[in-house]
C-alpha cells in the first residue's frame, strides 16, 4: 500500500494516521450486530427471520453459481450511464441557472413544477417512452441523480463571492466562460462533489425501483426472492448491494479528498 493512499485511508476513516481504535469500535459493532441477530433468529421460523449462517450460505451459493455476479453486471449496465447522463445534466443545469439571472428566471417555475415529482412516478413513463430494457432503468436512476446535483451546483455556484468575480475581472478574466471555469467552478467545486457523492449512492439505491419494472438485476433477483419469501435470499442480496455502496463511497470520498486537498 502507498504512503498516499495510507494517508488518504487514514483521512477517509477519521484521521491524519489510520485509526486502528476506531476500526476496532466498528468490528466490535459488527459483531454485536451479528450476535443479536443470531440470537433472535433462534426464536424466528427460517422464512421470517433466517440465522446470518443460512444467509452466509446462500450468498455463496448464489456468488458460485454465477447468478449474483450476472445480476451485478446487469443492474452495473444501467446504473453507470443512468448516473453519468443524470450528473452531467444535473450540474450543467444548476450552474447555468444560478450564474445567469436570464436562465434563472427562465426555468425556476419549471423547475418548481418538475421537483416534487419522484423518479418511482416515472415508471410508466419510462416503460411508455424507452420500453422494459436498460435504456428504461437508466432513465429513472438520471432522474434520481439530475435533481441531487441540481440542488448542488446551484447552492455551490449561487454561493461564490461576487468579490472573487470582480477580482478576475480585473485581471483580464472579461468573459462569461472564462469565469466560470477558473472562479465559479473552482470555488463550487466542494458542494458540487458533494452532490455527485450523494447522487451516487442515491442512484445506487435507486436500481431496486429501477427493475421493478421487469429489468435484469440485483433489484429483480431480490424482488423474486421475495415474492417467494426467500427472506435468505432477499438478506443475501441486500448484502451484496451494501457491499458494493461501501465500495463505492468510500472510493468517491477518497477521490473527493484528494481534489479538495488545496482547501
Amino acid at each position: 500500500m502507498s504512503g498516499g493512499l495510507e494517508t488518504d485511508l487514514g483521512t477517509e476513516f477519521g484521521g491524519g494516521e489510520y485509526d486502528l481504535h476506531r476500526l476496532g469500535l466498528g468490528a466490535a459493532g459488527v459483531v454485536a450486530f451479528v450476535l443479536v441477530w443470531e440470537i433472535a433468529s433462534w426464536f424466528n421460523p427460517a422464512y421470517v427471520l433466517p440465522s446470518p449462517r443460512a444467509v452466509a450460505d446462500v450468498f455463496v451459493v448464489e456468488l458460485r453459481s454465477g447468478a449474483m455476479l450476472t445480476a451485478l453486471m446487469a443492474s452495473v449496465t444501467h446504473w453507470l450511464p443512468g448516473t453519468v447522463v443524470g450528473t452531467t445534466l444535473g450540474i450543467a443545469l444548476g450552474v447555468t441557472m444560478a450564474y445567469s439571472d436570464l436562465a434563472d428566471d427562465l426555468a425556476t417555475p419549471i423547475v418548481r413544477v418538475l421537483r416534487p415529482v419522484p423518479p418511482l412516478a416515472l415508471i410508466g413513463f419510462a416503460i411508455a417512452w424507452i420500453g422494459l430494457n436498460h435504456a428504461g432503468a437508466a432513465f429513472i436512476i438520471a432522474a434520481g441523480a439530475f435533481w441531487i446535483n441540481y440542488y448542488a451546483a446551484y447552492g455551490g455556484v449561487d454561493g461564490v463571492s461576487a468579490e472573487f468575480l470582480d477580482v478576475a475581472r480585473s485581471l483580464g478574466v472579461d468573459t462569461d466562460l472564462g469565469l466560470i471555469r477558473k472562479v465559479v467552478l473552482p470555488s463550487a467545486l466542494p458542494e458540487i462533489l458533494t452532490g455527485i457523492r450523494t447522487g451516487i449512492g442515491r442512484c445506487w439505491m435507486l436500481i431496486i425501483a429501477a427493475e421493478l419494472m421487469g429489468v435484469p438485476g440485483l433489484g429483480r433477483e431480490l424482488y423474486t426472492a421475495s415474492q417467494n419469501l426467500s427472506v435468505d435470499a432477499v438478506l443475501a442480496y441486500i448484502l451484496v448491494m451494501s457491499l458494493v455502496y461501501l465500495v463505492l463511497d468510500t472510493a468517491v470520498g477518497l477521490v473527493q479528498n484528494r481534489v479538495l486537498a488545496w482547501q
